[in-house]
């Protein structure tokens, strides 16, 4: 597996990514996440339309949880026209008490704790911590499959450019 020393900060921390770098143009990554304790979603399960991948290291924390609620929110005018995925290590019951309790309806959400595949294959796996986390990063990809947004937040406590992910999952449409 590749990894790329230095390619985010956390903290300010330089922080090794575990995984390649995706650019637009690039195919989506096969994975395989849970979507509950007993059952996993991998790519082929996720439907041939527009998809937003929002990775976020833990929704336990203030700016993941206001990343998955300024997508939410982004979203609703597309209804089931796209695909939208909020990605972390949490367990599937951290995550679905979180949609409860923010009222986030219009996301799914994988659990990379099965195998870390997401995070390996999408090349967002933090290195070195104490507890595995993920990088926070936006993938948006058309219908066919095709990366045509990708962001690597270059400091893991920061908060994505919303408007370009929407502006991208628009165009993808």
């Amino acid at each position: 597996m590749s990894k790329r020393p230095a390619a985010v900060t956390f903290k300010g921390n330089p922080m090794t990514l575990v995984g390649p770098a995706l650019k637009v143009g690039d195919s989506l990554p096969d994975f395989t996440a849970a979507d509950t304790a007993a059952s996993t979603v991998s790519l082929k399960d996720t439907p041939a339309k527009a998809r937003l991948f929002s990775v976020v290291p833990s929704l336990d924390t203030p700016v993941c949880g206001i990343q998955t609620k300024k997508f939410s929110e982004g979203l609703v005018e597309l209804g089931d026209k796209v695909a939208t995925y909020t990605v972390s290590l949490d367990t599937p019951f951290a995550q679905k008490r979180f949609c409860t309790d923010a009222k986030v309806d219009n996301m799914k959400v994988l659990s990379d704790t099965h195998n870390q595949s997401f995070g390996n294959n999408f090349g967002v796996l933090l290195e070195g911590l104490a507890v595995p986390l993920l990088a926070r990063s936006v993938f948006v990809a058309d219908k066919d499959g095709k990366l045509t947004h990708v962001e690597y937040v270059s400091e893991v406590t920061s908060e994505p450019n919303y408007d370009a992910a929407l502006a991208a999952l628009k165009a993808a449409v």
